[in-house]
């Protein structure tokens, strides 16, 4: 029977009694609960994530117009600006998060990791750490599988949905996801992985979705960016042994207590946050008529 991933405690300890790393513990679930063959999980996570860096370099290299007109090649315009704020590494991971995203945005093909509203952080932070260090395919594939697990936890504890939880639960999962996997892939121990996703989603709690016009357009794609530097920064502290103090279980359980607790209208509805602003509201009013398709009057019978 493989661990149902219900606790990050319980996933430890599983881990430790069957002398398995956190990893192989995901590919035996896999094998076990969704009876797959565990070299036909390498190959599709191998294709997952050709397709995760294939939309980095769409978003960075087409044209990325969305339909609403709220997105328009942001992501090309942060990775050619000639300024940069801290490095230019740290230019990249953001706009190839912001670029991934942006695909998503304009219905091209991304991989919904743990969503699509939040599909630009786990390429645009693996992407950047596997050019970073030199990292193998097979390593990225592995810390892949640990932000798998880390998102069964969190759906189990929480929500992975903004229609449920609000942002914190999409971008902050995926955030929290990014963070372990980086932690994971630079050596660190099981300790630091789930201290580094405890961080994450501290940073992240109570984050509303509002979502402008109900696209997932704005502000979701500069949230992908934004959570991309928060799970790097978490996993920089998290590899330094410092403590997130309330541990990450708890973190959790937090997590699916504010989404439970948050108001209708900041959970993907569009009533409030950024959508329900003056100019949130004109541009929906806009993108609604625009996407009105007007038929001509049938002849009504004599």
């Amino acid at each position: 029977m493989s661990f149902l991933f219900d606790s990050f405690k319980g996933w430890k300890n599983y881990c430790l009694d069957k002398n398995m790393s956190l990893f192989e513990s995901v590919i035996e679930y896999e094998m076990t609960q969704k009876n797959k063959m565990e070299n036909d999980i390498w190959i599709g996570l191998g294709k997952a994530y050709a397709v995760m860096k294939e939309a980095v370099e769409t978003g960075l290299n087409e044209e990325m117009s969305s339909r609403s007109g709220m997105i328009n090649n942001g992501a090309k315009k942060v990775y050619r600006h000639p300024v940069t704020v801290l490095s230019p590494e740290f230019q990249k991971l953001i706009s190839r998060a912001l670029a991934a995203k942006e695909v998503n945005s304009c219905m091209g093909r991304v991989v919904a990791a743990p969503t699509a509203g939040a599909s630009g952080i786990l390429p645009g932070t693996l992407y950047t750490l596997q050019e970073i260090h030199q990292l193998d395919d097979r390593k990225i594939l592995e810390g892949l599988l640990i932000g798998a697990g880390i998102a069964l936890i969190i759906e189990e504890k929480a929500s992975l949905a903004g229609a449920v939880g609000g942002c914190q639960a999409e971008t902050g999962s995926a955030a929290a996801m990014a963070s372990g996997a980086i932690v994971y892939c630079l050596g660190g121990t099981i300790d630091q992985i789930f201290n580094a996703v405890a961080i994450t989603i501290q940073c992240m709690l109570g984050l509303v979705c509002d979502p402008v016009a109900g696209l997932v357009e704005i502000p979701c794609v500069v949230r992908n960016a934004s959570a991309a530097a928060i799970a790097n920064s978490s996993a920089q502290i998290a590899l330094a042994d410092v403590s997130p103090v309330i541990p990450v279980d708890e973190c959790i359980e937090a997590m699916g207590e504010i989404g439970a607790s948050m108001e209708t209208r900041y959970k993907e509805t569009a009533l409030g946050g950024l959508a329900a602003t003056l100019t949130g509201q004109e541009i929906s009013k806009r993108v609604l008529i625009q996407d009105i398709e007007v038929l001509p009057d049938e002849e009504l019978p004599q």
